[in-house]
């Protein structure tokens, strides 16, 4: 029941009596709701003057996108993780989730990164997943899975403004600590994945110990602006050009021309990340001959100071 209600909130006051109304409900009830919410971890204020949410929270009422992800979108106070709840959701035999559907949540209870990792949601994050499907003309061929991480930098990076890029797909604050990750899961079928969800967490204005929040360089930035701005971008790097893609990546890249441990499942290896292959691998000199990593955690030799090298 309080679901039907958290749509109907924006960050103007309404009355009990206006939204009892629209919901078929009494007044008593629409408080009782409210505090539900509030219990989930929803924002939720009750004044004197009506119903609300904290204004810049992700609510669809507040989110406004204008490319062809996030038109469809589930916003809940906490949840296991949004990546759980989106695969549910387009899973459900009655009414699946569309191309381009987007679960935004407050808090996660198992929220998870790369390889496990928990992501922290303490208030002041953004964490979303959206759901992309093969018909929508995303390239989603196994050949094109590894640009997709990098895409995916490549919008989150735009959208914050500030750091720079760690492959494969962290964005680092220009001090170098972390600001959001993206984690990419892909239900594969022969040549071709059958959907992927792209998972995003952004430290917009609290960040865990160690890590950076967006708010420290941009204040003025609100969660609601930031998801529809990450999406637009996402968008259009979604279905931009391969070529074009580690074109962007490697303008805002932290990573190329550096000395980089990477963490592979193989062992560690060890040199110059020096650039990217057609499919998004990174490619590091080391000592004993050139190699091309696909799938690792890039560990970044040396500390970060000041704005990405040129």
């Amino acid at each position: 029941m309080p679901a039907r209600l958290l749509p109907l909130l924006t960050a103007d006051p309404q009355s009990g009596d206006t939204l009892g109304a629209r919901l078929g409900v009494g007044r008593v009830t629409v408080r009782t709701l409210a505090h539900q919410l509030q219990d989930q971890g929803v924002p939720v204020h009750v004044t004197r003057a009506g119903y609300a949410v904290a204004p810049g929270t992700p609510a669809p009422a507040l989110v406004h996108v204008t490319g062809t992800l996030g038109r469809v979108l589930r916003y809940a106070g906490t949840v296991g993780s949004t990546q759980d709840e989106m695969r549910a959701w387009a899973d459900d035999p009655l009414s699946p989730a569309p191309h381009g559907a987007v679960v935004v949540a407050e808090r996660q209870t198992a929220g998870r990164g790369r390889r496990g990792r928990v992501w922290d949601t303490t208030g002041g994050s953004l964490v979303f997943s959206v759901l992309l499907r093969p018909e929508s003309g995303v390239p989603l061929a196994l050949a094109d899975l590894g640009l997709l991480p990098l895409a995916a930098g490549v919008a989150v990076h735009a959208a914050c403004g500030v750091g720079g890029l760690k492959w494969p797909n962290d964005v680092l604050a220009p001090d170098g600590r972390k600001l959001a990750g993206i984690l990419v899961e892909a239900d594969l079928r022969g040549e071709e994945a059958r959907r992927v969800i792209v998972g995003i967490g952004v430290n917009v204005h609290h960040a865990p110990p160690g890590a950076a929040a967006v708010g420290e360089w941009r204040p003025e930035v609100t969660r609601a602006d930031l998801l529809g701005r990450v999406l637009d971008a996402l968008a259009h790097w979604l279905a931009a050009p391969g070529p074009d893609v580690r074109a962007a990546w490697t303008a805002a890249s932290v990573t190329l021309g550096r000395p980089v441990r990477v963490h592979t499942p193989q062992g560690d290896v060890e040199g110059t990340a020096t650039a990217l292959d057609a499919r998004g691998s990174l490619i590091v000199d080391t000592p004993a001959g050139t190699r091309t990593v696909s799938a690792g955690d890039v560990e970044l030799i040396g500390a970060l100071a000041g704005a990405p090298p040129p």
